[in-house]
């Protein structure tokens, strides 16, 4: 039977691991000179490839001097490099029909590019020639600030981010993990070039670097890929430098959870998110949430779909939803309904947590599983969810299941344990966020 991948030690040189997964594909890990890590896995009959370059800092690690600097590299790094213009970047993919891309996360920021395989050469090419070189050139620079603030402009004018927004920082108020990504308009104006480029120094190194690639790729021509762009960009791979350690998972956490947040707009709807600290990301009770989600708000047959929308027609986007972290989490509802309704509908919301501690069905549980079961595998029918399953387990978890054996974590969840996890939640101090009218 195919097995995990047990990641070594991010401070182990050298290693090199290869493991088989579902349906005969292949994955290796490997550690070059500098600490550059590289996974790949080899898929079968597929055509695509699709290559990341992970580095390990996200808007979290950012200091008062350099906030928005994480958000900020994601826009400049398309911007030009020493060998390239932003539009002969842009332009290259465009001729070969590939896809390039890059986001900013709390904890990671990622540039990726998908291509045909014959063309996997220039999309790694071109990334890392991007992560090594960007010039962030100051009339760039100034550009790109404008795009940003417009970026969080159409984010301002979404009430359903701007509560999910406001749930993040209230139950992660002061940590660092309860700002938004993007920055604020205020940090977004007045961060300086020098910060960004003093943050980009810092961070983009080979030890905090992780290459991934899924497809129709060979492992070795892709480390010898990866060797060759990064010594053109530049970077020292002689030393025997360990990769950067992964994020302790039991960090102290120095966070305040506000129990009430109102922001009051002129709107036909009130969005309404009730909830409270989650998991961390490498919880053993990881799966467990994933069924119990399933159940109380994943779906058109969930519980909270099933009671507000189709029994009472109060809403029409209900579900629930939960965000892992290093050391901790957030978890949710999240409901949109006329105004005079929100108290309702927030009551049900609650209501309906109150109930899972209670109990679950069979019939229940067994369609979880098979929900669970059937998002897992068509997730994973394409080369870009299969290369970002390799970085976040090589930056997270230290150790990547097969398909197998995730569905098998899930079948084997019980009753018991979903609503001991429910019970849990439930008696934890909750966040209310309201974005809507004035009551």
């Amino acid at each position: 039977m195919p097995h995990a991948l047990p990641l070594v030690p991010t401070s182990s040189m050298g290693a090199h691991l290869t493991v088989e997964q579902d349906a005969g594909a292949i994955i290796q890990r490997s550690v070059l000179p500098g600490g550059v890590r590289v996974l790949t896995e080899h898929i079968p009959g597929m055509r695509s490839a699709t290559m990341g370059a992970w580095v390990g800092v996200g808007s979290r690690d950012e200091t008062p001097e350099h906030a928005g600097s994480t958000h900020f590299l994601e826009h400049l790094l398309f911007k030009g490099t020493a060998r390239r213009s932003a539009l002969d970047i842009a332009e290259a993919f465009d001729r070969v029909g590939g896809e390039s891309n890059a986001m900013t996360g709390k904890e990671y920021t990622c540039y990726y590019a998908r291509t045909i395989d014959t063309d996997l050469p220039l999309a790694i090419d071109l990334i890392l020639d991007m992560v090594t070189s960007a010039r962030l050139d100051e009339a760039d620079f100034e550009m790109e600030r404008g795009v940003i603030l417009e970026e969080l402009a159409m984010a301002e004018d979404d009430p359903g981010d701007v509560a999910h927004e406001r749930f993040t920082e209230a139950v992660l108020s002061g940590h660092p993990l309860g700002r938004p990504i993007g920055g604020t308009p205020d940090i977004i104006r007045s961060v300086t070039r020098d910060a960004v480029w003093e943050h980009y120094r810092q961070h983009y190194t080979p030890s905090g670097l992780i290459v991934t690639v899924a497809g129709n790729v060979h492992h070795e021509t892709v480390c010898a890929l990866v060797s060759d762009a990064l010594a053109q960009g530049g970077w020292d791979l002689t030393g025997e430098i360990a990769p950067s350690a992964r994020r302790d998972p039991f960090a102290p956490l120095d966070a305040v959870l506000v129990p009430e947040v109102s922001v009051t707009r002129d709107l036909e709807q009130s969005h309404v998110l009730l909830g409270s600290r989650g998991y961390r990301a490498t919880d053993e009770r990881r799966s467990t949430l994933s069924v119990f989600n399933a159940i109380l708000g994943g779906g058109m047959s969930s519980r909270l779909f099933q009671e507000i929308r189709e029994k009472r027609g109060l809403t029409y986007a209900v579900y629930s939803f939960g965000a892992p972290n290093a050391e901790t989490g957030i978890w949710g509802m999240y409901a949109a309904c006329n105004p005079k309704a929100a108290d309702e509908v927030e009551r049900l919301l609650g209501g309906e947590l109150d109930r899972m501690a209670e109990g679950v069905t069979a019939e229940e549980l067994e369609k979880a599983k098979g929900q669970i079961a059937g998002t897992t595998v068509l997730r994973l029918e394409d080369s870009y969810s299969r290369m970002s399953r390799l970085g976040k387990s090589e930056l997270v978890f230290g150790e990547l299941w097969s398909i197998g054996e995730a569905l098998d974590e899930v079948r084997a969840i019980t009753a018991d344990q979903v609503v001991g996890l429910a019970a849990e939640l439930a008696s934890r101090d909750r966040t209310r966020v309201r974005v809507g009218p004035a009551a």
